[in-house]
C-alpha cells in the first residue's frame, strides 16, 4: 500500500514503532471491525479505532442517543440527542478521520441478522450490555470463523477476554468462560445497577487495544486469559481458563449449530 504524505504524518507514530511499521497500518487500514453497541465501551474503542485507520467499522446499534447517555458514551454530545447511535457515531468518525468507511447497521443483532453481520468483518468487538447479546455474538464469531474481542463493566468493575475458538487448540470460547446465563436479576445491568462513567473509557480503550493486536498480529493475546479490574481498589488481575471439552459450541460434541442467545 502507498501511502499519501497526510498518511504518512497521520500515522507517523505508529509507523515508527518496529511492531507495526508500514506493512502493519496497511494492515490496519485495509482491516474491517465490527463493533456492536455504540455506547459506554463501544465509544472509547470505535474513537480510538478510527483514530488509529482501521479501513472499515460496522456500528450495530438500534438505539438513540439519550441524555443519560452522556455520562459515559463520550462519541455522543448534546447536539446528538434524539439521533440514532450510529448516525452520532458515524459523524464523530468522519470528523477524527474522514478516511475511514463507517457501515450504520441501526439494526438489533438477533439470531436471524447475526451471521450475515458477523461474516463480513475480520474481527467483531462486543460493547453489549447484556448476557442474551453476548452468547449470541459469542456463537456467530465462532461458526463464521471470526476472532471475538469482548468487553463487559458494571459499577466500578471491568472484563476483558479475547475469544477465537475457530483456531482449534487451547483457545476456548465465552461459553467455556461462562457455560450458562447467571439466573434473571443476579446480575443487574448498568441501568439498574450503576456504571462510573469513566471506568467505561478505561475498559474501551483497553479493548480497542486488543482488537488492534489482533489485526495486526502482535503482542500476547488475551484468548484463554480473563483480564478483571477493580476502579475502587484500581487493581488488575488476570484469570487463565481454558477450552471445556464439554462446551455446548466449541467442545468435542457441539450440539449448537446455530447462533443463540442461551
Amino acid at each position: 500500500m502507498d501511502f499519501s504524505d497526510a498518511q504518512l504524518e497521520r500515522y507517523a507514530r505508529h509507523i515508527i514503532l518496529p511492531e507495526v511499521g508500514g506493512v502493519g497500518q496497511a494492515r490496519l487500514c485495509q482491516a474491517r471491525v465490527l463493533v456492536v453497541g455504540a455506547g459506554g465501551l463501544g465509544s472509547p474503542l470505535l474513537l480510538y479505532l478510527a483514530a488509529a485507520g482501521v479501513g472499515t467499522l460496522g456500528i450495530v446499534d438500534p438505539d438513540v442517543v439519550d441524555l443519560s447517555n452522556l455520562q459515559r458514551q463520550v462519541i455522543h454530545d448534546g447536539a446528538t440527542l434524539g439521533r440514532p447511535k450510529v448516525d452520532s457515531a458515524l459523524d464523530r468518525i468522519a470528523a477524527i478521520n474522514p478516511e475511514v468507511r463507517v457501515v450504520a447497521h441501526r439494526v438489533r443483532l438477533t439470531a436471524a441478522n447475526a451471521m450475515a453481520l458477523v461474516a463480513d468483518y475480520h474481527v467483531v468487538a462486543d460493547g453489549t450490555d447484556n448476557f442474551a447479546s453476548r452468547f449470541l455474538i459469542n456463537d456467530a464469531c465462532f461458526l463464521a470463523r471470526r476472532t471475538l474481542v469482548s468487553g463487559a463493566i458494571l459499577r466500578f468493575e471491568g472484563q476483558l477476554s479475547t475469544f477465537k475458538p475457530h483456531l482449534g487448540g487451547a483457545h476456548p470460547c465465552y461459553r467455556c468462560l461462562f457455560p450458562e446465563p447467571p439466573s434473571p436479576g443476579l446480575v443487574p445491568t448498568c441501568a439498574a445497577g450503576g456504571v462510573f462513567g469513566a471506568l467505561a473509557g478505561a475498559i474501551g480503550s483497553l479493548q480497542a487495544v486488543e482488537v488492534l493486536k489482533e489485526v495486526l498480529g502482535i503482542g500476547v493475546s488475551l484468548s484463554g486469559r480473563l483480564l478483571l479490574f477493580d476502579g475502587l481498589a484500581t487493581t488488575f488481575r488476570t484469570i487463565r481458563f481454558s477450552r471445556d471439552p464439554a462446551c455446548r459450541l466449541c467442545g468435542d460434541h457441539p450440539t449448537l449449530l446455530e447462533p443463540s442467545d442461551v
